[in-house]
């Protein structure tokens, strides 16, 4: 059975009308009527809560039909593609910051110009990277997308707190001192304290919102 028709059926066997039916799922009534006539497709998301709402599986929803199920696997790596994009972005973006709070130090050093360094330690180590860090890895925490990969991400921030002042103050002094010093692995540990914060905020946060979304489920499946 086509999967439209048996969404209709199971939306009027729960004396469901579509203008019901999309307010709970908090899509168009028209899209739902493009579902039961086979015109699109619901998206794995929008699948999963038909499937709780009325109260039949996955694989009794799209087993017999097989555009349904060539239809998924397209939404599916269309969905993986979305969440690397999303985290080189992420990536991206940190390391811009980083970058262009580097070459400010660097720009205004070859320039001649005198370097405040308390002024810029406090910019730079205390505000734009803290704050950076801690959005970052927020969004992070509230992304299910990054949950194998967020110890990485906590070396990772760790590992850039820990090349900022080596890049820039203690790559300086070398240069007109020569001496030359590995960076320290102890001023990594701001960095992954901070990430940590954020991505423990951002998982709070992610499964209130989870928990909300069961609740109201669960209302409408009563």
């Amino acid at each position: 059975m086509e999967i439209g028709r048996q969404l209709r059926q199971a939306r009027q066997a729960r004396d469901l009308t579509q203008e019901e039916l999309a307010e709970r799922l908090k899509v168009s009534r028209q899209t739902v009527s493009n579902w039961e006539n086979n015109r699109s497709y619901p998206d794995i998301v929008s699948l999963i809560a038909l499937s709780d709402l009325y109260g039949l599986s996955l694989d009794e929803l799209v087993k017999e039909d097989r555009r349904m199920i060539d239809h998924l696997e397209e939404s599916t790596n269309a969905v993986r593609q979305r969440q690397k994009l999303s985290k080189l972005i992420t990536v991206a973006v940190y390391l811009s910051i980083w970058t262009l709070c580097l070459l400010s130090f660097w720009g205004n050093h070859w320039m001649g110009g005198f370097v405040d360094a308390m002024g810029y330690s406090l910019l730079v180590f205390y505000l734009i990277l803290p704050v950076t860090t801690l959005v970052l890895s927020l969004w992070i925490g509230r992304d299910r997308a990054w949950t194998g990969e967020r110890w990485l991400m906590l070396l990772f921030f760790g590992a850039m707190y820990m090349l900022a002042p080596y890049a820039t103050f203690s790559l300086a002094n070398a240069l007109y001192s020569g001496n030359r010093r590995l960076p320290e692995l102890g001023t990594m540990l701001p960095g992954i304290l901070c990430a940590a914060a954020g991505m423990g905020i951002g998982s709070l946060l992610r499964r209130r919102a989870e928990r909300r979304n069961r609740t109201a489920q669960q209302g409408d499946a009563a």
